[in-house]
């Protein structure tokens, strides 16, 4: 039986079908373009190099297509990659179908609904809850089915309502320990955070920025359409609670640096971030864990400071 790419051990060569995940065309320092590729399957990704590619290689090698590779696993400065020995793209009568080579969330698309609509029942503030519902309903379709990020954490089919399902737990058990928090505003804020990467992303198959993602980004994206709700609902733009579902949207990056246009300057805002925060961060090195062998450190992790972590033996 054909392995998975997660199953595969240290130095095994192998046959198997994969996603062409990613795909970048680079140049030696010799002028010979080659392709620096991430293969991925629903267990995982891993990384390889396509050495000597022809033009015509270039053209048939494009992310999000499925390839039957022959190769053999390797450690190159202590990441593992793949050394290709062969590939090609898989024909239609071989399984072609991407979405079969995604990584899905632990939780269906039915599990991660029931979950969010009950947490939007729990919005008792009807401006909150009418902007939310308005923005479910334009982008639900797509908000259970796409990812999180284009890498690092959630990124994976599903990922975005998940992390959001994630959030929520973490917000609920914030206001059942602490007095004084506004329940409804965290919940809208924490369900609305994330939602404009559905305009943000391309989608889970070989997930790239859309030219929005690019030039505005999801915090402006969001902060765009839940003014443009308010209109529709015949809410008022200075109205206190609309502008306080905006902060929490344009606050939740938390630092300048990280893209926020505004730090937290409201308590649910701050809780907002710092769960955000936490999830995601779980999330990364979690996944960094699931490939390191018991007794050693993960691969650095970029979104956390290019740190590596340990994986104790007990």
């Amino acid at each position: 039986m054909t392995k998975l790419i997660q199953e595969l051990t240290n130095n095994e060569t192998f046959d198997l079908f994969a996603l062409l995940k990613d795909v970048k065309v680079r140049t030696t320092k010799t002028g010979k373009q080659f392709l620096d590729l991430v293969f991925a399957d629903r267990s995982g990704e891993i990384g390889g190099k396509f050495w000597d590619a022809s033009a015509q290689d270039i053209e048939n090698f494009q992310a999000g297509k499925v390839v039957f590779l022959k190769g053999k696993k390797e450690t190159y400065m202590g990441n593992f990659q793949i050394k290709i020995s062969a590939m090609r793209l898989a024909t239609e009568e071989e399984p072609h179908d991407a979405l079969s080579y995604v990584q899905r969330a632990p939780l269906s698309k039915e599990q991660l609904e029931e979950q969010i609509t009950q947490s939007v029942f729990e919005i008792e503030d009807a401006t909150y809850n009418r902007i939310v519902r308005a923005l479910l309903q334009k982008y639900g379709n797509k908000f259970y089915i796409y990812p999180a990020a284009k890498s690092n954490h959630h990124d994976f089919e599903g990922g975005l309502a998940y992390h959001t399902v994630s959030m929520l737990a973490l917000a609920h058990d914030v206001v059942r320990y602490y007095d004084g928090i506004d329940a409804p505003l965290l919940y809208a804020g924490t369900i609305l955070h994330d939602l404009g990467k559905v305009v943000e992303l391309s989608g889970p198959i070989s997930t790239s920025y859309t030219l929005a993602g690019n030039l505005i980004g999801h915090v402006s994206i969001m902060d765009a359409e839940i003014v443009e709700a308010a209109e529709h609902l015949g809410l008022h733009q200075d109205d206190e609670q609309v502008l306080k579902l905006r902060h929490m949207i344009l606050s939740h990056h938390g630092e300048l640096e990280y893209g926020a246009p505004e730090r937290p300057e409201l308590l649910e805002a701050e809780i907002l971030h710092n769960i955000d925060v936490l999830d995601a961060g779980i999330m990364m090195i979690q996944k960094a864990l699931d490939h390191t062998e018991p007794g050693d450190f993960s691969d650095r992790i970029f979104g956390l400071d290019n740190r590596r972590f340990y994986k104790p033996n007990k």
